[in-house]
């Protein structure tokens, strides 16, 4: 799975494209930003809509820096989406 990394607020993230489907997946994409290592793990989760790709990897190689972060800044936390494993 193709991934990016971004530094934010002076820490390492990795970016990933979920792979979650919702019943927007045609537009949605969803997105998982990961810090830190196994038992100091965090991840968070957002969701955007591409005006330029279908495709979701794609769509996040084409992503800015600054695009990036404007997401990361919507991210919710991963025990709130199920992206992540949450189920309600």
């Amino acid at each position: 799975m193709p991934s990016r990394e971004i530094e934010l607020n002076g820490e390492l993230w990795k970016v990933y494209p979920s792979g979650f489907r919702t019943s927007y997946s045609h537009d949605e994409f969803g997105l998982i930003f990961v810090r830190g290592k196994a038992g100091d793990r965090e991840v968070r989760v957002t969701r955007y809509t591409s005006w330029t790709s279908r495709s979701r990897e794609r769509s996040l190689r084409e992503l800015s820096d600054a695009d990036l972060r404007r997401l990361f800044q919507q991210s919710q936390a991963s025990d709130t989406s199920p992206e992540a494993g949450y189920l309600s």
